[in-house]
């Protein structure tokens, strides 16, 4: 009965005029830049925190999860008409997808991926209305030993989940967890890592790494890709799909979505992970696995539905721990700072109205989505057409103008194009920035509980394995670096992601 009394509480706040606004601007950007191949949800987010900054703290959060899991929407859009993913989770979706509307089934693929979504996106809102409370409970008796092992853990799970090499991950996450520890140390006052610069004495700004790790390093990195678009703008007809599409799709959709859920919540999971897991999972169960690659409805009907359960049950971690689950999370832990929201357990408790508001809105936001998207079909592919050489450069205007508001200082913009160059390499040197962002987010964090804990055990290190919830999740985090360590596992894994890519 509790659940219904914080649901309506939810939806109370979720139906409020500005929230309304708020969560249509979100979803409607989100399909927007999901359909915008080289404009991501992350760089999108990044470069709307600076707004977040002057917005009521519900509607500047029910905005940002409307973007992401909006994205997944548009990112179907350009995957099926384009054979192009706006969204690196919609890649899966270019396979059949594509194909069917090369046969002039455009119309019934774009239908099944808007249908499954949102049945995907009410089931895994479900499913974080029911899981989040118990979770923030437990995470309430946490101790600095527990919140320290739990963040080397996920720490650990992005290590394990990022593509390519293991060695350029790990690298990756210590970079970020050095460039956390940059600025004053709260505990001795010492300036730390700022090399004689006033500016970092404050330590460098999460907006500014963002933007520039994610946001110019994708404009660069975009601009190097040429070529001709194919669009099916006259075969989108005949929307609605057939009996026996439906009568194909749903088992698909129903294992999508649970497989999708489950993956989301992983730290370092999220949306891509969920996506290729459906779709291989779906190839090994369908009785139709020799139409895979050809124009399967399952092949549209399985990653649409997980990755779209997969971006909403990845706000678990972070509304019940305070822990990103992948790098868009990050950003909504860097939003909660801005608004002066310590991120953990206690969001449910000091601000319900927050924490179901959210969960409500992901619903008003499902729902926008089913019924603006099948309607707009016809503007995204318009949009479809526009030169990216048009789009850029007002949108590194809108950077730069962001970063400079937040402090009026023309130094972060330096900053931010400093970050934007390191983005570019870590992008030629095929090094994911996501296991950094997830380190300078962590960094502070795991800093200060590891000094709470060695506080109170008198400076024994034996205190994170003499705690059993403690050492458990480190035993997970080691045996995790181990079989990812082991040179044949790894070999194939690096061969696997290759192979993706080069699809």
């Amino acid at each position: 009965m509790e659940i219904f009394n914080n649901l309506l509480l939810g939806f109370s706040v979720a139906l409020s005029p500005f929230n309304i606004l708020m969560c249509l601007i979100g979803v409607l950007l989100g399909t927007l830049i999901g359909v915008l191949p080289g404009v991501g949800p992350v760089a999108t987010i990044a470069m709307l925190l600076p707004i977040t900054f002057n917005l009521n703290p519900i509607g500047a959060l029910i905005m940002l999860a409307g973007i992401y899991y909006g994205a997944q929407y548009g990112g179907s859009t350009t995957a099926i008409l384009v054979n192009l993913p706006g969204e690196s989770s919609s890649v899966v979706t270019c396979l059949d997808g594509y194909q069917m509307a090369r046969r002039g089934r455009a119309g019934p693929a774009l239908a099944t991926a808007a249908l499954v979504s949102f049945f995907a996106g009410c089931v895994a809102t479900l499913i974080v209305a029911m899981f989040a409370p118990p979770l923030a409970e437990v995470a309430l008796k946490f101790g600095p030993a527990e919140y320290f092992s739990l963040m080397v853990l996920g720490l650990v799970a992005a290590v394990v989940l990022a593509h390519g090499s293991l060695v350029k991950a790990i690298a990756m996450v210590i970079l970020g967890l050095l460039l956390g520890l940059v600025g004053t140390d709260v505990n001795s006052g010492v300036l730390r890592f700022a090399f004689g610069i006033s500016e970092l004495a404050d330590g460098i700004g999460f907006v500014v790494v963002a933007m520039g790790m994610f946001g110019i390093a994708e404009i660069v990195a975009n601009l190097e890709h040429t070529g001709q678009r194919e669009v099916f703008t006259k075969k989108v007809t005949h929307l609605w799909p057939t009996k026996e599409d439906f009568r194909r799709m749903i088992p698909a959709a129903l294992r999508g979505t649970f497989l999708g859920s489950a993956l989301g919540i992983l730290p370092g999971g999220g949306a891509l992970l969920a996506s290729f897991g459906a779709y291989t999972l779906e190839k090994k169960v369908s009785k139709y696995a020799h139409e895979f690659g050809k124009g399967a409805i399952e092949g549209v009907a399985a990653p649409e539905s997980a990755n779209n359960a997969g971006a909403q049950t990845s706000f678990i971690p972070l509304l019940t721990l305070g822990i990103p689950s992948n790098a868009v999370m990050a950003l909504m832990i860097g939003a909660m700072m801005i608004q002066g929201i310590a991120p953990g357990p206690q969001v449910m408790n000091d601000r319900p109205q927050l924490f179901w508001g959210m969960i409500a809105s992901m619903w008003v936001g499902n729902l926008m989505l089913v019924i603006l998207n099948l309607p707009l079909i016809g503007m995204w592919i318009k949009l479809l057409t526009v030169p990216y050489r048009l789009l850029y450069p007002s949108i590194l205007l809108f950077m730069g103008i962001g970063v400079f508001s937040l402090s009026n200082n023309p130094f972060d913009v330096l900053i931010m194009a400093f970050f934007g160059l390191l983005g570019y390499i870590c992008v030629k040197l095929e090094c994911e920035p996501a296991p950094m962002i997830l380190g300078f987010i962590l960094g502070p964090l795991m800093e200060e509980n590891l000094r709470r804990a060695m506080l109170l055990s008198r400076g024994d290190p034996l205190v994170f394995f003499q705690k059993p919830i403690s050492a458990a999740f480190l035993i997970v985090a080691i045996i995790l670096l181990a079989i990812i360590a082991a040179p044949n596992i790894r070999r194939k894994r690096e061969e696997a992601f290759a192979a993706e890519e080069a699809r």
